[in-house]
């Protein structure tokens, strides 16, 4: 699979996303499938963009089509509801998602995880992250001081580490509210936001430890201009998800792909590490839906904050109890 072809292959598949927005509006297509499908289509959820993510994903999109024996199409996008809906109404079948939209998935789109990614230094998890341009002298303190004085970016609304984490963690257990804290707030990726932050159209913004990474290593001038002052807590890192009404023999051919993807000894596997270690990567490692229940819990806090702030008692009842069943969930976890 060339460059050239995925790149064609995604100008079809862009094409087709403004039916998307469509399909939300009714129920998708429901109907199991049957037998090994004709074509996969890919879905990857990429902050970076096509441009800068389609060479890096292209080997690993390759090889899963040789191995399958089935062609794969890539289909890349920033837009994290648009990529549910997708994978909803089955016009994507495999995505690789962060976390929250994987939650969105599930819940929404008939998926189920089958792995879960592994960075480089061998840690399945990463953090929000709040930046500032270098040199600023803005500090967290500040921040949170709030006074309408900083235009703040934020992260796509169902960003794990862009919206979620930092509400979560930081703003909601203050009792902040970005759009009453700042002076402005604007939402938009992490690539974008880094960018905004080092040429200062914002002067604080989300970001998240992953993107740090990529920015250092295809625009160094850019990350020379970040600085970061407060990471959150570890946060689940992103899956390989799958519709659950694909052809258990297919099923299994992809998840056989992904778990030993860059595994063993030997020239084969010696190349396909490199290709997960442009991606920052080591392995894919078996999991299931269960390692999102951090994700869930997070979901649910931000639930109670904004239950408490409209005084709903429903609300308020319904996400504490999610929260208590969460909880128990975990604390008899090994």
């Amino acid at each position: 699979m060339t460059f050239t072809r995925i790149t064609r292959r995604f100008g079809m598949v862009a094409a087709a996303s403004a039916l998307l927005a469509l399909s939300a509006c009714g129920d998708g297509d429901d109907t199991p499938t049957t037998g090994a499908p004709e074509t996969l289509t890919f879905s990857i959820l990429s902050a970076e963009g096509q441009a800068s993510a389609g060479p890096l994903w292209e080997p690993l999109l390759a090889d899963m089509e040789e191995a399958i024996g089935i062609p794969v199409e890539p289909f890349f996008g920033s837009n994290y509801t648009v990529l549910v809906e997708a994978m909803r109404g089955n016009q994507t079948q495999v995505a690789w998602f962060s976390a929250k939209p994987a939650v969105e998935a599930i819940d929404r789109a008939d998926a189920e995880v089958i792995a879960r990614t592994v960075n480089r230094e061998g840690q399945d998890s990463y953090r929000s992250t709040l930046i500032v341009k270098t040199g600023s002298g803005i500090t967290l303190d500040r921040v949170l001081a709030c006074g309408g004085q900083l235009d703040f970016g934020i992260g796509d609304a169902q960003s794990t580490s862009g919206t979620l984490a930092p509400m979560a963690f930081l703003f909601n257990p203050r009792g902040i509210d970005p759009s009453q804290c700042f002076k402005t707030v604007r939402a938009a990726n992490h690539q974008a936001n880094a960018f905004a932050v080092a040429t200062g159209v914002v002067d604080v913004a989300t970001s998240n430890t992953v993107n740090t990474v990529f920015l250092v290593r295809q625009n160094p001038a850019v990350a020379e201009q970040i600085t970061e002052i407060w990471q959150s807590p570890p946060i689940p890192e992103s899956g390989i998800l799958l519709r659950s009404d694909l052809d258990p023999a297919t099923k299994e051919k992809i998840r056989s792909f992904f778990l030993t993807y860059g595994q063993g000894e030997g020239v084969e596997a010696e190349r396909q590490r490199q290709v997960l270690a442009g991606l920052e990567y080591s392995q894919f490692r078996a999991a299931d839906d269960s390692y999102l229940n951090p994700i869930r819990e997070l979901v649910a806090d931000q639930k109670l904050s904004e239950a408490r702030a409209a005084n709903d008692t429903a609300g308020i009842e319904a996400a504490q109890a999610e929260l208590e069943r969460l909880r128990a969930l975990r604390e008899v976890q090994p």
